[in-house]
């Protein structure tokens, strides 16, 4: 907190410090700072904080541990065990000459150390475990980078609809303040009875429409706000400013038009799906191997801590262990047809994509040719209407036009800004379609 110097007899405070002991008093210290940002800070912020995409990068973290479980399942196995046992003095019986009673024989207390150590030779499951799981790897990889391109998306066409709607706030505003000119005028000549109260009336409803069409707006540029807040990972009452100029963008969008041929390769979505398709495959090999033995090499060595008098066990053992699979009632067989059957369907799903998204592309791009041709022509109709709009004005304080003229041509003034907003948002939107599904967002 500012702390202002004690005021003695002969000290007299700079007149600086004055204003600034005022400043700070007024108007304290907010640590909440407006965070400004152009259109590409605000997809570098997006990426960088956005929670989805924090999610995707743990989900690589852990696949990358998985790899390196399965992989681990191969290497040296060594496990220790300690046991003890007591008998609670049973004894066994052994006759060796049935004209001489038996011998008893007393289980004594037995403790033993056994540590073993185990080896996988070879077992086909595990090597195609290795390559499943390095799949599911780089399935993570892609999944963060459609995430990515998701959240690039959103993050840009809610700072386009903002831009728009700001835009459409200004002209709402600048159109009001001009219409109060004309209100002002106009009752001041029906007071002095020169024209009727009629005109007066018909003025004050244009004004409260466009206090409605005002606040309208209002409330989609605060949705906007909270719309790109939650890309960014913001709470919903951070401040933002956005700083890029709307013409700025959209001419750089119409000047540089994506020209590239479509290569269905870099597109995010069949990226995945021949990921899927490969680890279909994987599956195939799997299920075959399942038929192949499994060999196992091992090595146990045990210290007998306490030991009966007739233990005959040794304490070193050196084995293989072979498992053969020998008849499983055909279930190996058919979940090998299942897994054969699921990679037909996979590569199908493959093809159906390459032509769902070479469509998908055609459709894209003629949506912006042609919202950028109605853009043109809604630019051109806007400049008229907007020259029309002036001319009624100048028109209507010279008492040449009636209040409904006046009228008539705000409202063709509106819907002309109306439309070519409207366009203007479709357009950038059309483009960044276009450019995502092209692999260039």
């Amino acid at each position: 907190m500012y702390k202002p110097i004690e005021k003695t007899s002969d000290y007299i405070p700079a007149p600086w410090m004055v204003l600034l002991s005022v400043v700070l008093f007024l108007f304290p210290i907010n640590a909440e700072d407006t965070l400004f940002l152009t259109l590409d800070e605000a997809v570098s912020y997006a990426l960088t904080h956005n929670k989805s995409i924090v999610n995707s990068k743990l989900e690589i973290e852990k696949s990358v541990f998985k790899v390196k479980e399965v992989i681990s399942q191969g290497l040296p196995q060594i496990n220790a065990s300690l046991d003890y046992s007591n008998y609670m003095g049973a004894e066994a019986s052994l006759q060796i000459n049935p004209m001489l009673p038996p011998a008893k024989i007393e289980f004594e207390p037995t403790s033993n150390f056994n540590l073993k150590v185990s080896q996988l030779l070879f077992n086909g499951s595990y090597y195609v475990s290795i390559q499943l799981t390095k799949i599911a790897e780089n399935m993570a990889k892609k999944s963060l980078i459609k995430d990515e391109l998701n959240v690039k998306e959103q993050t840009i066409k809610a700072y386009y609809t903002i831009l728009v709607s700001e835009r459409l706030q200004e002209i709402i505003k600048s159109n009001k303040k001009n219409i109060e000119s004309v209100y002002e005028k106009t009752k001041n000549l029906a007071d002095a009875g020169v024209i009727e109260q009629t005109d007066v009336k018909k003025l004050s409803i244009m004004i409260a429409s466009l206090d409605n069409a005002l606040k309208s707006n209002e409330r989609q540029v605060e949705l906007g706000y909270n719309l790109l807040r939650l890309q960014l990972g913001l709470s919903s009452d951070k401040p933002i400013h956005l700083i890029s100029p709307l013409d700025k963008i959209i001419f750089q969008k119409i000047s540089q038009p994506i020209n590239d041929i479509f290569d269905i390769s870099r597109h995010i979505d069949y990226e995945l799906l021949s990921l899927q398709t490969e680890l279909a495959g994987k599956n195939v090999l799997m299920r075959k191997v399942s038929f192949l033995p499994s060999l196992v090499g091992f090595y146990s060595y045990t210290n007998k801590l306490k030991s009966s008098k007739f233990d005959l066990t040794p304490d070193n053992v050196v084995g293989l262990s072979l498992s053969l699979p020998i008849f499983s009632g055909g279930q190996r067989h058919f979940l090998l047809k299942q897994a054969e059957t699921d990679y037909q369907i996979s590569q199908k799903r493959k093809e159906i994509l390459a032509q769902q998204l070479e469509l998908q592309e055609k459709q894209l791009r003629y949506n912006f040719n042609n919202l950028l041709d109605q853009y043109l022509t809604q630019k051109n109709n806007l400049e008229i209407a907007r020259e029309v709009l002036d001319k009624m004005e100048l028109k209507y304080q010279q008492g040449l036009i009636s209040s409904l003229e006046l009228n008539s041509a705000n409202n063709d003034y509106l819907s002309a800004e109306s439309n070519y907003t409207a366009l203007m948002l479709q357009l950038l939107n059309a483009e960044l379609e276009l450019r995502k599904i092209n692999g260039r967002l």
